[in-house]
């Protein structure tokens, strides 16, 4: 189980967000973060991954504290078992596919996870590509495969698939779908598409001006009248 119970300060740019958030994630829970931009949500995904330290609070996972204020613990982020994909991809433009792939093993893993990892997200044929010379959707795939080839516990993701077409969309978001039950991992999405947090969540958490304001199935949580209307557009 994942806890979190932390505040930040932050600036938006806009004026100053004072986010503050207190939620659980169940062991293979599959857990949509949605939201409104600005509200805080790829701040929290960087929290938990380490690359943000909060003002205050904790963040306890298996019983393991990864940030705690008071005792002054903080992991690095390499000291925490977390996949995580942004929306930017961040792959190394001068490294191939199977190199950006191999980048996040340590020296003692074997490189045969490497080509399950190429095969598994179909990327085989493609593995000696430089990421300029993919498309969006294949640059989205190898971001993933590079997040789960140490086979985490958590992977976070923070609007995976916000810079595709829905075709690659809907593609992309069983890609995840799979590698969630496949890997068996807990996962945290990152999403303001109301029709990905339906399809994929096991449970949504509803992030407005820094609070958590619901949380839920998303039959229950979300408004779906405009959902199914949504979905018969795209029918």
């Amino acid at each position: 189980m994942i806890e979190v119970s932390i505040s930040k300060k932050l600036d938006d740019g806009a004026g100053n967000l004072n986010l503050c958030l207190a939620f659980t994630v169940n062991e293979g829970e599959l857990l949509a973060v949605h939201g409104p931009s600005g509200a805080g949500k790829t701040s929290l995904i960087r929290m938990i991954a380490g690359l943000l330290q909060p003002d205050d609070g904790k963040i306890t996972v298996a019983g393991q504290s990864w940030f705690h204020k008071e005792e002054r613990i903080n992991l690095k982020p390499q000291q925490r078992d977390i996949g995580v994909v942004f929306q930017d991809y961040a792959l190394f433009p001068n490294m191939t596919v199977s190199e950006n792939i191999s980048y996040a093993l340590g020296k003692d893993h074997s490189r045969d996870i490497v080509d399950e990892m190429l095969d598994f997200m179909e990327l085989t044929n493609h593995r000696d590509k430089k990421p300029d010379l993919l498309s969006g959707g294949q640059k989205q795939r190898a971001a993933l495969a590079r997040s789960i080839v140490r086979k985490p516990k958590i992977l976070l993701l923070d609007e995976p698939t916000s810079a595709l077409d829905t075709a690659l969309r809907f593609r992309m978001q069983d890609y995840i779908a799979n590698i969630h039950t496949q890997f068996g991992l807990t996962t945290i999405l990152v999403s303001h598409d109301m029709l990905e947090v339906a399809r994929l969540a096991s449970r949504v958490l509803v992030i407005e001006q820094g609070e958590v304001k619901a949380s839920g199935l998303p039959k229950d949580v979300l408004p779906i009248k405009m959902l199914s209307e949504m979905i018969g557009r795209i029918s």
